[in-house]
């Protein structure tokens, strides 16, 4: 595996587990629909690692997608949700369907791949 692929899987992987610590819901109805939104987004990002994983270095379009996949999962998952829990899943599904992989551009391809932590700290602020 190439450095920039390495550092992508690494930070596709992190950023998954990243999902996994998503809490602090508010009121009871906010807090259960934030637990079943990272529960799912989890599951999606998990499912979008092990695709990406071991990808990254033989395949680069294979990261494209699988991230395609998992931004029709997500704008699929954001249907069910309002306010800031839907809008936090739909930058979500927008951060996926952008991610591009560039073989030229290693640092182009990573920028899209970290923006994904903002999608963390929006679902936290949306479910606070």
């Amino acid at each position: 595996m190439t450095p920039p692929h390495r550092r992508m899987a690494l930070t596709i992987a992190a950023l998954a587990c990243a999902g996994m610590t998503i809490s602090g819901c508010g009121a009871l109805g906010q807090a259960v629909d934030c637990n079943t939104a990272a529960n799912e987004v989890t599951t999606i990002m998990n499912d979008f690692t092990a695709a990406t994983a071991s990808a990254a270095a033989t395949d680069p379009k294979a990261v494209e997608t699988a991230a395609d996949d998992a931004a029709g999962k997500v704008k699929t998952l954001a249907a069910d949700y309002d306010g800031e829990v839907g809008a936090a899943l739909n930058d979500l599904a927008a951060v996926l369907d952008g991610i591009k992989i560039d073989g030229t551009d290693p640092a182009g391809s990573m920028e899209s791949v970290t923006k994904l932590q903002g999608f963390v700290t929006k679902l936290q602020q949306a479910c606070g």
